[in-house]
């Protein structure tokens, strides 16, 4: 249930609101707008007798969100969330914003080389895992806290803040020593004692969508994280499993409109891992622009053939540069109309 205040109401208005609420056994969330202030009630798991609420003074109606997701969802919060990384403003009418940086962080050589690369051709931040959850034990898991260190040495270096993925609760505390922005990917959208960690902070936070998750299991995952607290989330697209085998996934540029009608969230789209192809990332990335998007995250590494992990989805240093290039054109056209 939403309480909609009238422009006029004074606090007085809204903490008599808010004490009601909590006799009624609810957790009350005033959120101020421009114009006047509204009041998420939380808590809830059916229908709220409204009756004695409108009669209260200030009130001028209420709403009754039948969502399980309500303070993502723009009935709670009309206005678009603007979420800075580190003075690297993400969503509303900011300007769409650009990550890259490899897959995996291999050495210092490798990572510093990348971000001052990636800086040079105009990128916002750097990428980098640190912490790599593969389907397979076999494969290369990560640097683990050397990595976290070698991305900072890096992010020092370009002046890029720092994106890397925090896959434990017990780990969130370390990894947000290092980072700017702290990614949940695919595979632990659902792990919701790591949301709840991660919304008892006060870092950005970058969830990614499950490869299997339904918008409503989206957004009632990020609905985790608001609800500790935590405002400054950017929701991110990175294409779902279907039936289709050409491609690593199938991605979902439909969820980019859809998810600005519903949420006030931003949302970020990663073509490298929807794809899994170097070809298709460049316009990929374009589509998704073109489609809304508040920035992409697209991989980039020196050497791809000789990536330790996602090398046929990374793109060249070249590739990369072409790529921006082609971003800061349409961009401009996108501006303008």
């Amino acid at each position: 249930m939403l309480i909609v205040m009238n422009h006029n109401a004074s606090q007085t208005d809204i903490d008599a609101i808010t004490r009601i609420v909590a006799e009624m056994g609810f957790r009350a969330e005033p959120i101020p707008g421009s114009e006047r202030t509204a009041i998420g009630v939380l808590g809830n798991h059916g229908y709220v007798d409204d009756g004695k609420i409108l009669e209260l003074p200030g009130v001028q109606r209420v709403i009754h969100v039948s969502k399980p997701y309500k303070l993502v969802s723009r009935d709670f919060h009309p206005e678009d969330t603007i979420v800075d990384v580190a003075g690297v403003s993400v969503g509303g009418k900011s300007r769409p914003v650009v990550v890259g940086g490899p897959c995996a962080v291999e050495s210092e050589e490798q990572i510093v080389k990348t971000a001052l690369f990636v800086k040079k051709c105009g990128a916002d931040m750097l990428r980098g895992g640190a912490f790599k959850p593969r389907t397979g034990p076999h494969t290369f898991q990560g640097l683990r806290e050397e990595g976290l260190r070698l991305l900072a040495i890096a992010g020092k270096a370009s002046g890029l803040p720092i994106v890397t993925e925090v896959m434990s609760p017990d780990n969130v505390g370390l990894v947000a020593e290092y980072a700017d922005l702290l990614q949940i990917g695919a595979r632990n959208m659902q792990n919701f004692d790591l949301l709840r960690e991660v919304g008892r902070i006060r870092k950005p936070v970058l969830l990614k969508r499950g490869m299997s998750a339904t918008v409503e299991e989206f957004l009632a995952a990020a609905e985790y994280i608001l609800a500790e607290g935590n405002q400054q989330v950017i929701l991110c697209e990175r294409g779902i499993r279907t039936f289709e085998t050409a491609t690593r996934n199938t991605l979902d540029l439909s969820i980019v409109p859809l998810i600005k009608e519903l949420s006030h969230l931003p949302i970020m789209v990663d073509p490298s891992h929807a794809t899994g192809k170097r070809s298709l990332v460049a316009p990929m990335a374009k589509a998704a622009l073109v489609a809304g998007a508040d920035g992409v995250l697209v991989e980039v590494h020196p050497e791809p053939e000789k990536a330790l992990s996602d090398g046929p989805q990374s793109l060249t240093f070249p590739g990369f540069e072409k790529m921006m290039n082609e971003i800061g054109v349409l961009t401009a056209f996108l501006q303008s109309i």
